[in-house]
């Protein structure tokens, strides 16, 4: 399939591709041209609708959108809901869990974004314990080591599907699997994988998957997405809420909160909108050129570029089975080389990729990605390493 894959196919329906070598996906996708015309229609209705919009598509936006977005991780109808940010959705889904017994363990690893660190430490004040599962090499955590830490007093195990440092892909079906034996919750963030990797919710048997729309999913800040399975949905009972996951909201009732039946139990106050709207263009494409295509399309490039720049005399920090790691490759300095200069002299030649600590200069190639383009960027990391004119731009701004 990746061989009949044309990305020139897909490319004018990106505006930045028509005067840059767009690399860095794993931070922000390329914005969809069609983002234009949904936004100007946004800004029509609120123009002549006015209040009126809001029962036209605005107040329901949340769950319309999240039905698209669901429908890239084969999730049902009405199981999926927008928000912000990880952030966001994970300290609601915190809220609604009990600590004060015997299983108040929260796993995960020390490879996850640090938000969601940050989230789960909060949790120690209400008797959470934390234990955080230790990489080896810096790559990600053996399965068999994660999976030995997920026990009987294991409450909820929230995991990266993909690492954010090194594209390391944890093997989901397994985690999901050990924590339905001891009765654990899984929270699986798909932020680095969905749009490029193919994830099922439905076959894992995951609790709860979050993430957003700003990476491969090309639909840009602010549209984060929620899945919790229907069956738990039901139940489940955040202490972080508002008004708009009332049961009736515009009764406008006083007192204890009492939650909507449906998927807007997991939603808390007003939508974002625009953020909402302009997230589906991302989709509708992601939907129309196929993840698998994608997935295919996605190895065939990296495992091309991780080979060029092993011949180039350059580390590869990524795992070398393509199965084991996600839509983007890494590639490590120096200690004298300075990855912020790096990633400035390349912006400098209209090559966007960026750098993260402990890991390298992170290379993200997608399906509107031309082969030679990952050429092009291998012969400027020879160039920059060979005549140090990297050492022209330290200090500068990443960008």
């Amino acid at each position: 399939m990746s061989a009949q894959h044309e990305p020139d196919a897909w490319r004018d329906k990106f505006p930045i591709l028509a005067d840059t070598t767009y690399l860095v996906n794993h931070s922000l996708g390329a914005m969809p041209v069609t983002v234009y015309e949904k936004l100007h229609d946004y800004a029509e209705q609120w123009a002549t609708r006015g209040v009126r919009a809001w029962s036209e598509g605005w107040w329901s936006s949340p769950v319309d959108v999240g039905n698209v977005v669901g429908r890239i991780m084969n999730a049902p109808k009405d199981s999926v809901v927008m928000h912000q940010n990880v952030s966001v959705m994970e300290s609601i889904i915190a809220s609604g869990l009990d600590f004060s017994g015997r299983r108040n363990k929260v796993v995960y690893t020390d490879q996850n974004f640090p938000t969601v660190m940050y989230v789960w430490e909060g949790c120690r004040k209400r008797g959470a314990r934390i234990d955080c599962v230790a990489s080896e090499g810096g790559r990600g955590v053996p399965t068999e080591k994660l999976l030995e830490a997920i026990d009987e007093e294991t409450l909820v195990v929230p995991i990266s599907h993909v690492c954010f440092r090194n594209s390391f892909k944890q093997d989901a079906a397994a985690i999901c699997a050990r924590a339905r034996e001891v009765g654990a919750l899984v929270i699986l963030d798909t932020y680095q994988s969905l749009g490029t990797v193919p994830v099922d919710v439905q076959a894992l048997g995951v609790d709860m998957v979050c993430g957003g729309s700003v990476k491969w999913l090309c639909g840009g800040p602010g549209a984060g997405y929620l899945y919790v399975r229907p069956d738990l949905l039901s139940t489940f009972e955040p202490g972080i809420t508002g008004w708009a996951a009332h049961a009736d909201p515009f009764a406008f009732e006083l007192g204890e909160q009492r939650l909507a039946k449906g998927p807007e139990r997991m939603l808390h106050g007003s939508p974002a909108v625009p953020s909402l709207l302009a997230a589906t263009c991302g989709y509708e494409i992601i939907l129309e050129v196929g993840v698998d295509v994608i997935r295919d399309y996605s190895i065939q490039l990296t495992e091309g570029l991780r080979k060029g720049m092993l011949g180039r005399g350059f580390e590869v920090p990524s795992d070398p089975d393509p199965d084991h790691r996600g839509g983007t490759l890494t590639i490590a300095l120096t200690e004298e080389e300075d990855g912020n200069a790096f990633v400035a002299a390349l912006a400098e030649r209209s090559i966007m990729v960026d750098h993260r600590p402990d890991a390298g200069i992170r290379v993200s190639p997608h399906f509107y990605t031309r082969a030679e383009e990952l050429d092009e960027f291998a012969d400027a990391m020879v160039e920059l390493r060979e005549k140090k004119s990297w050492l022209d731009f330290v200090g500068s701004s990443r960008y």
